[in-house]
């Protein structure tokens, strides 16, 4: 049976950010994911973790400005110095709340361009190792073009075989299956293939990006058919409630409760 991670950024908006950390407990959640933990103390948010009885499934590795678009620094060459700072100041973020796997974004940058390429690859191989010491996986995320137009990571295809030529063993693929359905379609037979190389999985309903309780996909059997890869890791939750996180939380019942 999947282990849920609610994502703290999408979900329970009605409370504070350090708060969600107990709603996501009283709802059944035994896991929670975020973007980023970087408004708050490493110790505050790893406290409020703790005390709530939860684990830490992912959070993303610091994006740059994100009000001013800035999506992560790894395929841009100009700014490799700010992508090794960016390890340096989620390491205590990570240290405090005891995650397993950091997500790293790739920014805003052709594909193909052969200088982006090389950065990302470059960036991609400097955080792995940087985080391999601490028992951290580095995981990678292709986004789609119609919510973020222009990140460089766009292509399912493209970091599978990334990941699979370079053969870091703490170097991951991040599986969000409502990107992979407006990328490329297709999404059990991908997971099916891309399972080897799969560190985190999420979700949400495609196209409007709420509950994973309708739509284009079949969830239930997306679920199931994840059992039966022996998919061991988490689902993250990261869709926008369509109102009260709580009132949408039929589809979850289920799964209430599944412990990491």
């Amino acid at each position: 049976m999947p282990r849920f991670a609610a994502n703290l950024t999408m979900m329970f908006n009605e409370v504070p950010f350090l708060d969600r950390f107990e709603a996501a407990a009283k709802a059944g959640f035994t896991a929670v994911e975020f973007l980023f933990p970087y408004d708050h103390p490493a110790e505050e948010v790893g406290k409020r973790l703790k005390a709530a009885g939860l684990t830490q499934a992912l959070f993303n590795l610091p994006p740059g400005d994100w009000n001013a678009g800035e999506k992560g620094f790894a395929a841009l060459p100009d700014r490799f110095a700010d992508l090794q700072q960016s390890l340096k100041t989620a390491l205590p973020y990570a240290q405090a709340t005891g995650v397993k796997r950091v997500h790293l974004m790739a920014g805003i940058a052709d594909r193909g361009d052969r200088r982006a390429v090389e950065a990302f690859y470059k960036s991609v191989a400097n955080a792995a190792e940087f985080f391999a010491p601490h028992d951290l996986d580095v995981v990678i995320e292709p986004i789609n073009p119609r919510n973020v137009p222009g990140y460089f990571l766009n292509d399912f295809n493209f970091a599978y075989d990334l990941i699979s030529e370079l053969k870091i063993p703490n170097l991951k693929l991040q599986f969000d299956i409502y990107h992979c359905q407006i990328i490329h379609g297709d999404v059990t037979m991908r997971l099916r293939e891309m399972m080897p190389i799969i560190g985190h999985i999420q979700i949400a309903s495609i196209p409007s990006r709420n509950e994973p309780d309708g739509e284009e996909l079949n969830y239930p059997f997306l679920f199931g058919e994840l059992d039966r890869l022996g998919y061991g890791g988490f689902v993250g939750c990261e869709y926008n409630p369509r109102g009260k996180t709580t009132d949408g939380l039929a589809w979850f019942k289920p799964y209430a409760g599944v412990k990491p």
